[in-house]
C-alpha cells in the first residue's frame, strides 16, 4: 500500500495536469492581486504531495482527477510521467523559495516575483498544453542529465526526434 501511496502515476492524464495548473494559477493570482503572499505555502504544500504521490495527497490533485478531468469531453490524454513530475518539482521549488521569502527573510517583493513566474508558466501549461518543466527535462534528457532510464517513453519520443 505504502509503495503505491509515495509513487507518481506513469502514464498522466494530460488533461488532468491542465486542470491543476488552472488551479494553481487561480491560487497565485489570488495570492499575488489579493496580496496574501502566506499563500506560497499553501502552494508549495500541492507541490510537494503531488512530486511525492502525485494526486494522492493533494487536495487539488484529487479535485483535479477525480471531480473535474472525468467531466471534461475531451477524454484523457496520457503522457510520460517523469516529466509531469520534474515540473511539479520545478514548481515545489519556486514555491518553496517563495514561502521562505516571504515567513523567513520578510522579502515580498521576492515572493511575488517568483510567484508571477509560476503562475506564468502553470498558465502556459493550464491554456496551451505547454509544459515548461517539461520541456526543461526534455533538454536535461538530451543533453545526458537525465538518463534515459529515467522515462523509457521519453527516450524513444527523443530518439524519433519528438520532444516530450
Amino acid at each position: 500500500m505504502s509503495h503505491r501511496l509515495f509513487s507518481f502515476p506513469n502514464p498522466v492524464n494530460e488533461v488532468a495536469s491542465r486542470v491543476v495548473a488552472a488551479g494553481v494559477v487561480a491560487v497565485g493570482l489570488v495570492a499575488i492581486i489579493g496580496q496574501q503572499p502566506w499563500l506560497s505555502a499553501v502552494l508549495a504544500y500541492g507541490f510537494l504531495a503531488r512530486v511525492a504521490t502525485g494526486p494522492t495527497l493533494s487536495p487539488l490533485g484529487q479535485i483535479a482527477t477525480r471531480l473535474v478531468a472525468p467531466r471534461i469531453a475531451a477524454g484523457p490524454r496520457h503522457v510520460p510521467g517523469p516529466p509531469k513530475r520534474f515540473a511539479q518539482g520545478v514548481g515545489l521549488a519556486l514555491t518553496g523559495l517563495a514561502t521562505l521569502f516571504f515567513f523567513i527573510w520578510h522579502l515580498d517583493a521576492a515572493t511575488y516575483i517568483l510567484l508571477g513566474l509560476l503562475v506564468v508558466a502553470a498558465s502556459l501549461e493550464s491554456a496551451l498544453g505547454y509544459c515548461l518543466g517539461c520541456r526543461i527535462f526534455s533538454v536535461l534528457m538530451r543533453a545526458g542529465v537525465v538518463p534515459p532510464e529515467v522515462c523509457l517513453a521519453c527516450s524513444n519520443l527523443e530518439s524519433r526526434g519528438r520532444t516530450v
